[in-house]
């Protein structure tokens, strides 16, 4: 038999909602398994450090089956979401972020759920890996671990033994992926027809608000920011942006790169493509209205950009979040 660890971390208002979900789907897909298979495949525990620990302000309370003192090897560990306060939710929980790293280099594999993350980046263990968590806390974990190559759309990663995932309830799709890799496809299948969990979701793109990367200190790529959301409508060159601001083009890239973790290019149609998503959602403009408005000329060009974007088609996106445009 294997064994499966959720953590219950340290801290004031973290997410419960991940660990009651990954508990309970876990416990289904055994008890499918069992009557599928005539055993169970995992024996599911929470772990933490205290006897209890209380959620929304001691609302609720979860008390874990073991202290992680107590358990010499697992199989699997998830790590849930974690409250806003990562600096804190990293140095409480320092007896956690010790055990999951020495577990991991005794063979256990680990998933990370949402804000999760923070937790897992702070053992190095994602130092050169790729990972995600949620879009709204991307710019502070970018700050917080450099060393991670963070893909904040999408929505799953798996390497190495490491698993991680978007926002929020995105987790139930990380959890759904974690039942097909250790049970099978037809438990998982199982799993999202009873618990109805879309299966195979790769993007939390759709789901990005874009912002921008404000939480840097180099004032001249603050600058052009500015620069390029206040001219929405019109198409910047990179060069015309390095001339502005009279620094070199190859500077001006590596600058703007370095702060933003995009290229400018890239950062003006992130900034056009989050006005046109606006647009779409509170409008019944037409997608060529909405496409001028924000620059573009050529539509095929638009919905490329779009699409890589977002994962859907202008059309698409306009039917899924405004119902009005649609009729």
């Amino acid at each position: 038999m294997k064994y499966l660890t959720i953590i219950v971390p340290e801290g004031e208002n973290n997410n419960l909602s991940s660990i009651v979900g990954a508990y309970k789907i876990f416990t289904r897909a055994n008890a499918h398994w069992k009557e599928t298979c005539r055993r169970e495949l995992f024996r599911i525990e929470l772990a933490g450090i205290s006897k209890k620990v209380e959620f929304y302000d001691g609302l609720f309370t979860v008390k874990p089956h073991t202290n992680i003192a107590d358990i010499t090897k697992t199989n699997l560990i998830i790590i849930p979401s974690l409250n806003h306060n990562y600096h804190m939710a990293v140095k409480e929980n320092k007896l956690l972020i010790d055990w999951i790293e020495k577990q991991y280099k005794d063979g256990a594999e680990i998933a990370s759920i949402c804000t999760g993350a923070f937790l897992l980046a702070s053992s190095g263990l994602l130092d050169g890996k790729s990972c995600s968590t949620h879009w709204a806390a991307a710019d502070n974990f970018r700050k917080m671990f450099p060393k991670v190559n963070l893909q904040a759309d999408k929505l799953i990663t798996d390497e190495n033994g490491i698993y991680t995932n978007g926002g929020a309830y995105s987790f139930l799709n990380l959890v759904i992926y974690l039942v097909e890799k250790y049970y099978d496809r037809q438990t998982a299948i199982f799993c999202s027809k009873v618990f109805q969990i879309e299966m195979d979701r790769q993007s939390q793109s759709a789901f990005t608000i874009f912002t921008g990367q404000k939480l840097h200190g180099d004032e001249m790529v603050q600058k052009a920011q500015a620069y390029i959301e206040s001219k929405l409508h019109e198409k910047i060159s990179v060069e015309h942006l390095s001339s502005r601001f009279s620094v070199g083009r190859r500077n001006f890239d590596r600058r703007f790169i370095k702060a933003t973790g995009n290229t400018p290019v890239e950062y003006s149609q992130r900034v056009k493509i989050e006005a046109a998503k606006k647009a779409f959602e509170n409008t019944r403009k037409t997608v060529n209205e909405v496409m001028y408005e924000v620059g573009y000329l050529d539509v095929k060009a638009f919905r490329e950009v779009f699409r890589k974007i977002t994962g859907m088609s202008p059309l698409e996106y306009r039917s899924k979040y405004n119902k009005e445009a649609v009729v």
